[in-house]
């Protein structure tokens, strides 16, 4: 039983499907530290009472974020197809996912900073402008140094959810084990194609989570 369980699965394409998968989601989870962290402190710095206060930035900013956070993910890409397709040339295979992936997992780790920068205390940024800091100095030395377990901790979080938008993407033409499950597994009616990738994305996930609850406690000397 076990022997036909076997041969009824392409383990070929089943490794290229995850070696697909953590492409996908490894690209997208650096793209997204970066530019969540650029929106995420831009969220803090231009809200009332803080360095850069700006309204009207700051309510572009805010609204940027909510529109694309609130959009939901199988709707994005359908959305950015014109987008995607002028960027990378085709709107099939894993690099085509990444501008939806990116674009629709920022937005939310962007909250998740601002989140990371209010709680910290306000007190040591004042000790920082009272000794002469800039506010450069200030932003990189106390600011992001102060909130960055809680970035860790919050990019662990995106990057799980990332794995679960690979899996949407592969549905219509991403790759990787979403679009293996599918095509070969949901379409052809073969359970233990998808039970099979089922598992190999938990594993990714399971393997994310340890590393960020590593990385975390590492880096947290509270």
């Amino acid at each position: 039983m076990l022997s036909t369980w076997m041969e009824e699965i392409n383990w070929e394409n089943m490794w290229i499907a995850t070696w697909e998968t953590v492409y996908m989601s490894l690209i997208a989870v650096a793209a997204t530290f970066l530019l969540g962290t650029i929106l995420g402190v831009l969220l803090y710095l231009t809200d009332k009472g803080n360095m850069w206060e700006n309204k009207p930035v700051h309510t572009v900013t805010a609204a940027i974020v909510n529109i694309f956070r609130s959009i939901p993910f199988i709707i994005l890409i359908i959305l950015l197809i014109p987008f995607t397709t002028f960027l990378i040339g085709t709107m099939l295979g894993p690099s085509a996912a990444l501008p939806a992936l990116i674009i629709g997992a920022a937005p939310f780790y962007a909250r998740l900073v601002e989140i990371g920068l209010r709680e910290v205390d306000k007190g040591v940024i004042e000790a920082s402008q009272a000794m002469g800091a800039t506010q450069w100095q200030i932003i990189q030395k106390v600011l992001l140094p102060e909130a960055l377990p809680s970035l860790i901790s919050g990019i662990t979080v995106t990057g799980i959810t990332l794995v679960s938008y690979t899996a949407m993407a592969g549905v219509v033409g991403g790759g990787g084990l979403g679009n293996l499950a599918y095509q070969e597994g949901f379409q052809r009616s073969n359970n233990d194609v998808v039970f099979v990738a089922t598992v190999l994305i938990l594993v990714i996930v399971f393997i994310l989570q340890w590393v960020g609850d590593i990385w975390t406690r590492q880096i947290d000397k509270r």
